[in-house]
């Protein structure tokens, strides 16, 4: 079989389908994932907060990677989960619930981080206020 002469039929070749399929991807995990709405609010939160408190420009870049690695570690989360239930069709499997914890550990690892950004850039700047 000729694999270079052989078109995938799934595979996108216009950057505006492309897209359209990656905005598709973030819309169903927004309206499927508990977790990833929460982080989403405590982001909003935190911005909201940068704002006011008038960030430096390192503080924001640190502040946005923060939240960054929480929500791409949360998508990665949901396709680990998404992609084990698949192969297992729902059937507990001490693999798939491995992969799964490794999954969630990694968003726990990456809120933590926000955790300690966070404290590092609004402590000073609260306790300064008072």
């Amino acid at each position: 079989m000729d694999l270079k002469n052989k078109k995938n039929k799934w595979k996108h070749t216009k950057f505006k389908q492309s897209f359209y399929h990656a905005c598709q991807g973030l819309k169903t995990v927004m309206g499927e994932e508990r977790n990833l709405r929460f982080h989403l609010l405590a982001a909003a939160m935190a911005l909201i907060l940068g704002w006011i408190l008038k960030l430096a420009s390192t503080e924001w870049l640190w502040l946005c990677l923060s939240i960054a690695l929480v929500l791409i570690n949360e998508i990665w989360n949901t396709v680990a989960e998404n992609i084990v239930d698949l192969v297992t069709g729902y059937q507990y499997n001490i693999l798939a619930k491995k992969a799964k914890d490794m999954a969630a550990g990694a968003v726990l690892l990456s809120a933590l981080f926000a955790l300690i950004v966070a404290l590092i850039i609004f402590v000073p700047k609260i306790w300064h206020l008072f």
